[in-house]
């Protein structure tokens, strides 16, 4: 007994089916119908159509005023519809919307001065419609060699797009060719689905059959590519009509596979079907190879809301074309593929792949599915919403878009809303400063009725800085250092963020020096060494040391100054009972008035000035009290030194050989703590 297999993809493709319902239609409701060559390339439609008063014109010309003339679904160049617009005349466009399509890609770009190429037949109606919409360079290569000739001319910019019926093996060939060929060439692939779907349905039914009979017109390209694929597989016959069968050896084969063209209609196929099943001489009870086809053909029952798996057939920039195993082809906009502003269409899916959609709308005018991955991918991820809200589960996911009072957040294909008071633990100016960062959140409440969720960032914050802290306090100890973030400074000092607690630094710690604010030392953000010099873990506050004991100045003073020194000093104060004189920066002395000059000083200004650099010899060091005298008097000549009785009786203030006395000190101090 013969196994027959019939092609599901067998008959119109949604474009074609699209062409002759409206023609039907037409006729039906007016008269003087006529299509602008014929509809489709099958003759026994056409002349169907011909009986029902439907003409054909050769040219735009032949149309007269009155006429309703439709453009076939191979579609015309743009000259076409600049000459029949100009006449009176009912204009009704059938082109095949993947044709439209590439109209559209080759005038934009060739309209910005690329070269087109086209990969085609080039005297096919289709190739010379897209032709038609070209400004400047066109070429049509028909296989790898004339493109490798092509491409030699070409010096620019320049597309590849392929006519709708091209043999897809054949545009793979061409892509590989011109991709190491040429870099400034950007890809199409217009081939229409369904003649990719189809011409692989039917290599798959030659690899399983002994015979394959396509079924279509013999001017017709995408029914001839059917017979080309095929014979690389198993003999194959091109038929038009059930006729052809009594000249093809159908018996003495095991096993018949059975497709047709995009152009062939269902009654032809039904037709060879039942005269194949008569010839066969089919049993009672055997399966009627009409009914076969019918099955065959039947879609699935496709309805908004409906889910779907499908597999990737094309992936463009602005959609995704998936097949899900009925006659209408699956589009996926790219609004629908992800709500993650950030992913292109091929950073989601890749051609090949299998994904699970839901149906938004079924268009069968026009054959068209419209999917939605995003909205099967949120339905998934609002489970995975709901049990981290159970488990309290930290996700991540990206800010999408700032809406009122909130954020929202894109995580597991689910948007969260998170409200402007959890969206940091601390104050946020400006929410759309968080546009497409990463964030982590907890889900703090979830609504399944209307399928939305309510996430705080700040309730992950907050855990982690009681977590940081915990740790901190459970190890921290005086005199540990630490490296810390300078968070902010004050007039009292700088607080220093130490890993999720914070620290202070007095001002009197920041420099052994004076300083009047601690910007003079830090500032915000900079990451300084410090260590702990005091902790009171009850009300968890740490004071901070930061300047080290080796900058100490009397350090370095005790180490290279000494009693009898001359040094360089700048005098940077007065006193009624002295000057007071920098000798390195946090050490000052103090030149008494007596060690000033030999002479008696009315008014210490007549002899010294404020940043004046004198030398001076350092007479006294008490390192307890930190106090330095110096005298300049003891650098003059040993006769300039001595002061006449009368002299010395007249000085205000006395000390022995300038060594400071226990009253001036007194003074100094006062004077010190005043300054502070």
């Amino acid at each position: 007994m013969t196994r027959i297999s019939v092609a599901k993809t067998a008959g119109f493709c949604f474009g074609v089916n699209r062409a002759v319902d409206m023609v039907y239609h037409l006729a039906e409701q007016t008269s003087g119908v006529k299509t602008l060559g014929p509809i489709i390339h099958n003759p026994q439609l056409v002349d169907d159509l011909k009986e029902k008063g439907v003409a054909i014109l050769a040219v735009p010309s032949e149309a007269k005023s009155g006429d309703t003339v439709v453009i076939r679904s191979h579609g015309v160049g743009q000259q076409v519809y600049d000459e029949l617009e100009g006449k009176d005349i009912h204009l009704v466009d059938a082109t095949c919307p993947f044709v439209a399509k590439i109209h559209k890609i080759v005038a934009q770009r060739s309209a910005q001065g690329e070269a087109v190429i086209i990969a085609g037949d080039k005297n096919h109606p289709e190739v010379l419609g897209i032709q038609g919409h070209c400004q400047g360079e066109c070429y049509v290569i028909k296989d790898e060699q004339e493109l490798e000739e092509t491409l030699k001319k070409i010096k620019k910019q320049a597309i590849l797009v392929a006519q709708t019926t091209f043999h897809a093996n054949l545009w793979r060939k061409c892509v590989e060719i011109a991709k190491k060929l040429c870099t400034n060439i950007v890809f199409f692939d217009t081939i229409c689905n369904a003649t990719n779907e189809r011409q692989a349905e039917a290599v798959l039914l030659a690899k399983q059959n002994e015979l394959m009979i396509v079924i279509g017109g013999k001017e017709s390209s995408n029914t001839k590519k059917l017979q080309q694929v095929c014979s690389d597989y198993a003999e194959t016959y091109l038929i038009e009509t059930a006729a052809e069968l009594d000249n093809l050896p159908l018996s003495g084969h095991s096993s018949i596979g059975v497709t047709a063209g995009a152009s062939t209609p269902a009654y032809i196929i039904k037709e060879v079907l039942k005269t194949m099943s008569e010839m066969l001489n089919k049993q009672e009870g055997e399966l009627d190879f009409a009914t076969l086809f019918e099955q065959s053909l039947e879609s699935e029952k496709l309805y908004s809301g409906k889910r779907v798996k499908g597999i990737v057939t094309m992936v463009a920039p602005n959609e995704v074309h998936v097949d899900i195993g009925a006659k209408q082809a699956g589009i996926v906009p790219a609004d629908e593929l992800t709500d993650d502003p950030n992913q292109t269409t091929s950073d989601v899916v890749s051609k090949g792949d299998e994904i699970e959609l839901v149906v938004l709308k079924v268009n069968d005018q026009e054959g068209i599915v419209t999917l939605s991955k995003k909205r099967c991918d949120a339905a998934a991820g609002f489970e995975e919403i709901k049990k981290a809200l159970e488990e309290g589960t930290v996700l991540s996911g990206t800010v999408v878009n700032v809406v009122k009072g909130g954020v929202l957040v894109l995580s597991n294909h689910t948007k969260v809303f998170i409200p402007a008071s959890q969206v940091s633990n601390k104050r946020v100016e400006d929410l759309n400063t968080l546009l497409k960062t990463e964030v982590q959140f907890k889900i703090l409440e979830v609504n399944e009725r209307r399928g939305r969720a309510l996430g705080s960032v700040r309730a992950v914050l907050e855990a982690d800085k009681k977590e940081k802290e915990d740790k901190f306090w459970s190890e921290v100890e005086v005199g540990k250092i630490y490296k810390g973030e300078v968070k902010s400074l004050t007039s009292y000092g700088a607080f220093v963020d130490l890993g999720g607690v914070d620290g202070m630094i007095h001002i009197t710690e920041l420099s052994w020096t004076k300083i009047k604010h601690p910007s003079e030392i830090v500032n915000v953000g900079d990451i300084v060494e410090v260590y702990v010099k005091d902790l009171d873990p009850e009300k968890r506050r740490i004071s901070l040391g930061y300047k080290k004991s080796e900058d100490n100045p009397w350090e370095i003073f005790k180490r290279d100054y000494h009693v009898d020194d001359v040094v360089k000093v700048k005098i940077v104060s007065f006193t009624n009972y002295g000057a007071f004189a920098t000798i390195i920066p946090g050490i000052d002395g103090l030149i008494h008035i007596s060690q000033i000059a030999n002479q008696r000083v009315e008014k210490i200004a007549d002899i010294l000035e404020i940043g004046q650099e004198v030398e001076a010899k350092i007479i006294d060091i008490n390192f307890d009290a930190k106090r330095v005298s110096l005298s300049m008097r003891a650098l003059l000549p040993e006769e300039d030194q001595k002061i006449t009785k009368e002299n010395e009786s007249d000085v205000v203030y006395s000390s022995e050989d300038g060594v400071i006395s226990e009253e001036i000190a007194a003074e100094i101090e006062a004077a010190e703590s005043s300054e502070e």
